[in-house]
This record gives structure tokens, C-alpha cells and sequence, in this order.
């Protein structure tokens, strides 16, 4: 039996992971809650104190860092980046025990990496390899390959080839 033969993950004694969803070569550090019906891909880094409810899919190697909660109605898709302390939303109009309450879904697209501190409004969806910007407030899609910033985020600039380096 070689190495590609086992299942390996970690799960910190210090976690609450009650999904069985999760893939090989995932790591899920101290103080994280993970829902029963969370499915996350392999190759994962799970950071400290994150919570990810039912209905959330994470793809293949994707770094959700401390702080994060991936609420029910999130798609985050393969090779993304989730900052420290970024925030999801999944109801625009948010009222306890709201009995007309509707769950908007948000999709972040393969590459794509958002800046700690960022907000993600519901509904909305971060194109492949577009960077969202620390501190940014996202009230609407960002095309693919795009860089945007600020309160409300705005576009900046064109990625090139999917990574860092911008025209």
C-alpha cells in the first residue's frame, strides 16, 4: 500500500467536526465547528475558530483563515483564499425568527482570494481569479480576473495570468 492509499486528515481535539464530507490531506485547527451536512474537498487548511454550517460546499485546496463563517447557502470553489475575520452574509434583510426569510446563495469562484476583513453580501458572486481587496465591502458581482477594493468595492484593475501581478 503506497501513500496515496490512505485517508489522511486532521481534525484538532479542540474542534466539533461532525461531518464525515471531509477530504483527504484536510486540516481542521483548535475551536472550528463544522455542521454535519458540510462537504469540504481535499488538500484543505481549516484555520482556528472558523464555522461552516449544512449547506456549504468548499472545493479542493482552499485556506479559509481564522475568524471565517461559512453560512449555509455559500459555494467556494477550487484554489481560493478566504483572508482572516472575512464576513458572509446569507440574508440581506436580517430579522430574528423571520418566518418570510428566503437563503440567498453566494458562489466564490475557482482562485479566486479575498482580503481579511472583507464583506461578502448574499446573493453575489466573486469571479475565477479576481482578488478582493482587505477591508472591502462587496455589494455586487466581481467579474473574473478582477481586483476590487474599498467601501463599496470597486473595480481596479485587470489580474493577469490569475495570480498577484496587475495591469
Amino acid at each position: 500500500m503506497n501513500k496515496k492509499d490512505y485517508y489522511i486528515i486532521m481534525i484538532h481535539a479542540l474542534s466539533d467536526c461532525q461531518s464525515k464530507n471531509i477530504g483527504n490531506n484536510t486540516n481542521i485547527w483548535q475551536f472550528c465547528i463544522i455542521f454535519p451536512n458540510a462537504k469540504i474537498g481535499e488538500n484543505c487548511n481549516i484555520c482556528a475558530n472558523v464555522l461552516i454550517e449544512n449547506e456549504v460546499n468548499v472545493g479542493n485546496n482552499v485556506t479559509v483563515k481564522s475568524g471565517v463563517q461559512l453560512w449555509d447557502g455559500i459555494t467556494v470553489e477550487d484554489n481560493v483564499f478566504i483572508g482572516p475575520n472575512a464576513t458572509f452574509t446569507n440574508d440581506l434583510y436580517p430579522h430574528s425568527k423571520n418566518p418570510d426569510w428566503k437563503l440567498k446563495t453566494t458562489t466564490v469562484k475557482q482562485g479566486a482570494s479575498i482580503g481579511a476583513n472583507a464583506t461578502i453580501l448574499c446573493g453575489i458572486t466573486i469571479g475565477e481569479n479576481a482578488m478582493v481587496g482587505a477591508g472591502s465591502v462587496v455589494t455586487k458581482d466581481i467579474p473574473d480576473g478582477e481586483l476590487w477594493v474599498g467601501n463599496p468595492a470597486r473595480f481596479v484593475r485587470k489580474i493577469i495570468g490569475g495570480g498577484t501581478h496587475v495591469k
